[in-house]
């Protein structure tokens, strides 16, 4: 089993070199968004393109199990998406992103946004060929998710943490989290916002610079 994951991984990584060429020599960065359900990755992608059109071209592959109800979402935006169903995997992987871009056809230096499949396992193991990795959670799940979850933590270039709107009616120590996620990642950023209501997504969108 160690040996065919070795393999599966290896043949992953060759493609997502492959993919991050593409994209690098037509000047698209792509965002690899990760998260467990209803952390609002779908809510924060809706409020970013909405608020930041214009500034830059954007494009989304949406990646689920099943249904293609997120990309209608964000089809509604008016932004250019393909959906990506993996049936009973648990991630995207560099193969399957290929295949998106094909029919997607991000333009030359656009922000290309991969929301992958949610959960806090198994997307952190394939590389894409993305430029970042961000981990989004919502104050909803609880303050120990970095420790939990430390692959999923460790890989990310930002960590999202969501829903602050709610953090007077749940126990979640912001401070605390924080903490958390320097110990398994002191090189990751954080940055709380609140998707729904807009607070602090200025922060979001530096990061990205896009504002």
């Amino acid at each position: 089993m160690v040996t065919l994951e070795e393999k599966v991984l290896a043949k992953n990584d060759e493609l997502a070199a492959a993919n991050r060429r593409w994209l690098a020599g037509r000047g698209i960065r792509t965002v690899n968004l990760m998260s467990s359900p209803g952390s609002g990755k779908t809510t924060l992608l809706e409020r970013t393109i909405r608020d930041t059109g214009g500034t830059r071209p954007v494009a989304v592959v949406e990646g689920d199990q099943e249904t293609r109800l997120d990309a209608e979402r964000i089809r509604r935006t008016g932004c250019p998406v393909v959906q990506v169903n993996t049936g009973a995997g648990c991630h995207l992987d560099a193969a399957m992103l290929h295949g998106a871009m094909d029919r997607l056809s991000p333009a030359d230096g656009s922000l290309l946004f991969v929301e992958n499949v949610g959960n806090l396992v198994c997307p952190a193991l394939f590389d894409l060929g993305e430029e970042s990795k961000v981990v989004i959670i919502s104050v909803t799940e609880g303050t120990d998710k970095p420790l939990k979850y430390p692959y999923m933590f460790a890989a990310a270039d930002l960590v999202v943490v969501n829903k602050v709107d709610l953090l007077p009616y749940v126990d979640f120590d912001l401070g605390a989290c924080r903490g958390y996620v320097a110990s398994v990642n002191p090189r990751a950023e954080v940055v709380a916002l609140s998707a729904t209501r807009g607070d602090n997504v200025g922060s979001w969108y530096d990061w990205l610079a896009i504002s």
